[in-house]
């Protein structure tokens, strides 16, 4: 595979969406969180997904410069209509809106309709975390297409319904627990189909509901099965609740409408630490608590026991430093959009 540093990687993107009639300061927002997902290891969630989002300019199912109404608000609360804006762009908006909220009233909660894909979840917390405060975000696509079949059954009825908390400390990455309530992503069933791998046990079933680790049967029909394993109750049980919030609670509705566009609705709620306990007694209480987690014998196969975020935080240092990983369809594909958009020039050599 073709390896870039993130900068150049960076360039790419911004110059495709500046050709499409991005702004700077979109253009800026959307690659930044697309190259951050591939520097953390999330490389479903990062370039990839470029020629997507061009498709989905291209049919207005993006809407760059989208306008961003608040409908309702009061001190602690917002309801944020993103006008089918980038989801990266509207969601830091939001984030940003409950973060002063929070300042003052030491808790909001804001919930976002009506914008496209949002990306890697984890980017949105790590605001929250350099302001000392706790965040959380769900995500789900209320009635568009679904991804994840219920415990015990075999058809798609959820989307995968990712949550994420992050947590300040004085510990060099950041804690943040990022995670689908599905056994995996739906991108990593694509990266895997790019890369021409089989996928893990576990993560898909076929059309009939037999477990499979063909990525092809996925897209005929198959669907992604709740984190869990055996105990895919759980995956299932969490997955309902962020539909909940993110679907319901936003006002997007549940369903199944294989026509309908991405519409990654959200729900984001801030906890301001000061107003619980004195933030610098809870950041250093914090890391004392990953270290003594961490000071538990590895397991065998096994060389030490991570805090959730680590994993992330090293794969992002190794990345910075060696450069990142393309899979050779996907920079086929982006070659491709820069040559008919006619950005070569501008993007240069790597």
């Amino acid at each position: 595979m073709p390896v870039f540093t993130p900068e150049y990687l960076h360039k790419v993107a911004y110059h495709i969406y500046r050709a499409k009639g991005v702004s700077h300061e979109e253009a800026e927002v959307v690659a930044t969180h697309q190259v951050k997902a591939n520097l953390v290891g999330h490389d479903s969630h990062g370039v990839i997904h470029i020629a997507e989002y061009v498709e989905r300019i291209n049919k207005g199912h993006i809407v760059p410069g989208a306008p961003f109404v608040v409908e309702k608000e009061a001190p602690c609360t917002a309801v944020i209509n993103g006008n089918w804006g980038f989801g990266f762009v509207v969601t830091e908006r939001a984030m940003r809106m409950a973060i002063e909220k929070a300042k003052v009233n030491g808790v909001a909660s804001i919930t976002v309709h009506y914008q496209s894909h949002i990306g890697r979840l984890g980017d949105y917390p790590t605001m929250a975390i350099k302001e000392g405060m706790i965040a959380m975000v769900t995500a789900d696509s209320g009635a568009g297409p679904k991804a994840v079949a219920p415990f015990g059954g075999r058809a798609r009825r959820l989307g995968t319904n990712p949550i994420c908390i992050g947590i300040p400390s004085d510990l060099e990455g950041p804690v943040l627990l990022d995670m689908a309530t599905s056994a995996v992503a739906a991108g990593k069933i694509a990266l895997a189909r790019n890369r021409r791998e089989p996928v893990p046990e576990g993560w898909i079933i076929d059309k009939d509901g037999n477990p499979t680790t063909d990525p092809e049967d996925y897209r005929a029909g198959g669907a992604i099965l709740p984190v869990g394993a055996d105990q895919g109750h759980k995956g299932y049980g969490l997955s309902f609740m962020v539909e909940v919030f993110s679907g319901l609670l936003t006002g997007l509705g549940f369903g199944l409408d294989p026509l309908a566009r991405h519409n990654d609705g959200c729900f984001i709620t801030v906890w301001n630490v000061e107003h619980f306990r004195p933030l610098a007694e809870f950041k250093k209480e914090v890391k004392e608590f990953a270290e003594f987690v961490k000071t538990s014998p590895p397991a065998a196969g096994f060389s030490e026991v991570l805090y959730p975020g680590e994993p992330e935080y090293r794969t992002e240092q190794t990345r910075r430093r060696d450069g990142i990983d393309v899979e050779e369809d996907t920079w086929q594909q982006i070659t491709t959009m820069m040559e008919e958009l006619g950005v070569i020039d501008a993007v240069g050599q790597p």
